[in-house]
Parts: C-alpha cells; structure tokens; sequence
C-alpha cells in the first residue's frame, strides 16, 4: 500500500509499505482522509519527545472498515472515525475517569503507524461510527473538534462573556466555534496570518490582526478597559503569554492550550493582584469526541471553511511545506485513495 512516512526530521515521503495486518480486537481501515496536526509539525521537526522515524504518521482520520471480526461493534463497510488516544488503564489518572492524561499516554500516529496510509489498523473499542449527515472529510476534523469542546468543558466560560482567542490556527478557530455554541457574546481571535484571520471573519468573529492592532488595546476598548473573561491562549510563544495576563479582567480565567516548545516566562505578580485563574488543557475526553460527532451530525458545526488543501499522499512534502507557512494554510487533508486529488479551496 502507499504511505506517507516520517523519514528524518523535515523530511517525509510516499512510500510502499506493506499492508497491516489485523490482530484480535482491531479493524482494518481504508483511510478516506487523514489531517496534518501541529503535533505532526512538531514530529515533522524533530521535536517531538517520543516520536520515532520510520513513523507513519496521522492521527487525525476518518476511513471505511475493510476487514473485521464477525459480531464486532462494526461491520465491512461502515464509515467511521476513530479516536486515536491509547491508554495504561490502571494508573492513577486512568482510575480515576481521567485516562486522556494517563500516565503512559499514547497515539496511534505518534507511537505507533497512523493514518497517513491507504490502510490502517485500528482497535474496535476506538471506532465511531458515522451518522449520514457527517461527510468523510468532516469526520477527519473529528479529533480536533473534540479539543476544542474539552477545552471550552475546561473553563469558566459563561452565557454572555466577553472571550479573546490568541492564535486562528485550526484549534484556536475550533474553540471559537464551541464557545460561540456554548454562549459566549463577544469573541475576540488574534493573528498575523492575513489568510487565517479571512476565515476567523468569515466564521462571524472580531478578527484581530496582532501586526497592525494592539490586541490588548482593542479588548479592553471594548469592555471599558475591564478585559475578557476567558482568553484561551493557543499560539505558544513569549508575546501570546504575555498578551494573555494582559488582556484578561480581574478574576478571569487564562486556559493555556498550546505546548510551549520554550519555556514562557509568566507575569505571575500581575496574575496575582488580580487573583486570575490559569488552568491548562489536554487533549480530550472520550465524551467529548462523542459530543464532536453529535454536533457535526446535527449541523450544528461547520468545520468546512477549515479545510484550506487535499493533497493525495504522493504530495506529502508539498503538504507539510504548506503547514509551515500560515499565510498560505489552515487545515491540509491528505487523501490516500487517489494520486491524482489536489485541492485547494
């Protein structure tokens, strides 16, 4: 079959691998579509604590069963998304209901072969079947969806308030979307990529360009110089986390999403004589990769104006070059069941 594999740090390829073969309580999968993460970024650099070359990666994808077990949850045909967190099951964080941040954490994709294939195995337990109205390409958003609602689950945020988004990358747009469903009234979205802050506006949100507006000023010019109630800070750099204590109201709540590849430094005493609350985030919940489906499945999402490329897998290099530059992408679908789609919209 063809792949996409991580080779070397900034370096991937479309290779012929064998297919996998499927062992006990797993499915094989016919990949429809599969997505590039900033966490693929983050491997593609080199970067990534765990991640090992050769990997096929993508962990984000939705495929059609193609072989399975008699009696199983699913059947030969049926269109399902899958929910790539693996976990121990006995640490302490598992037995407590919290296994998305389980001591042992894995991902198909990351530490083991993932969906950047024609085929790949998946365990049953990890596979949701998909209603009518989910189209295979929003169905490999599924993952990401699923962030953003345990992120927004995560905060304080109430009917009414007044959020600032620092970051219009696919999560930070996502959760823009979930707090709008959860409430919230005035939803601010920082960036420096024209093109992304296109899509924020276009979403119906306050886009603000961080390279030609104060995105402090701008936020406390609209709440009488109070601040937002929540900021959820998803763009991980030194300016982002300063913006974030900055911007915030007396008694709000910072929600940190980003993985800082360099340590910030954080204004703790200004945290302090304001008594904000920070709190960071993880991944998700499997209640909310099913409360992503319900949503997607009853319209209530529209995750199409972030797919920016379909790229078929003999493009992976132009795909991860485009991930790299936000002027030029938001989110890069890979479709592995034909070399001759390319896509962009």
């Amino acid at each position: 079959m063809k792949a996409g594999k991580y080779i070397a740090p900034r370096k991937v390829k479309m290779v012929e691998t064998p297919k996998p073969v499927v062992k006990e309580n797993e499915a094989l999968l016919k990949v429809s579509y599969a997505g590039i993460c900033g966490t693929d970024m983050m491997i593609y650099s080199g970067l990534h604590p765990r991640a090992e070359a050769p990997l096929i990666l993508g962990h984000e994808f939705s495929g059609v069963v193609e072989e399975v077990q008699k009696n199983a949850y699913v059947k030969k045909g049926d269109r399902v998304a899958v929910e790539p967190i693996l976990v121990c099951g006995t640490c302490a964080a598992c037995q407590s209901g919290n296994s998305h941040v389980c001591a042992q954490l894995k991902y198909i994709g990351i530490d083991g072969d993932g969906g950047f294939a024609e085929y790949v195995t998946a365990p049953l337990d990890h596979l949701h079947r998909m209603p009518d109205t989910v189209t295979d390409k929003a169905a490999a958003m599924l993952e990401p969806l699923a962030v953003a609602i345990h992120t927004v689950r995560r905060s304080t945020l109430k009917v009414g308030d007044t959020v600032t988004i620092l970051g219009a990358g696919p999560i930070g747009l996502l959760i823009a979307l979930i707090a709008e469903r959860a409430g919230a009234g005035k939803i601010f979205i920082s960036d420096v990529s024209p093109m992304r802050l296109q899509v924020a506006k276009e979403l119906g949100f306050e886009a603000v360009d961080a390279t030609k507006e104060n995105v402090v000023q701008t936020v406390k010019d609209y709440t009488n110089n109070v601040g937002a109630d929540v900021v959820f800070e998803v763009a991980g750099n030194q300016i982002t986390a300063d913006q974030m204590i900055e911007c915030i109201k007396f008694q709000g709540q910072v929600v940190v999403v980003s993985v800082y590849k360099e340590p910030p430094t954080l204004q703790l005493a200004a945290m302090h004589f304001r008594e904000i609350g920070l709190i960071t985030t993880r991944c998700y919940q499997s209640g909310d990769f099913t409360k992503a489906i319900e949503l997607l499945g009853q319209n209530k999402v529209n995750v199409d104006l972030l797919v920016s490329h379909v790229l078929p897998l003999s493009k992976i290099q132009k795909g991860f070059d485009l991930m790299g530059n936000p002027n030029e992408s938001l989110k890069i679908l890979f479709d592995p069941r034909s070399d001759e789609h390319d896509e962009s919209i």
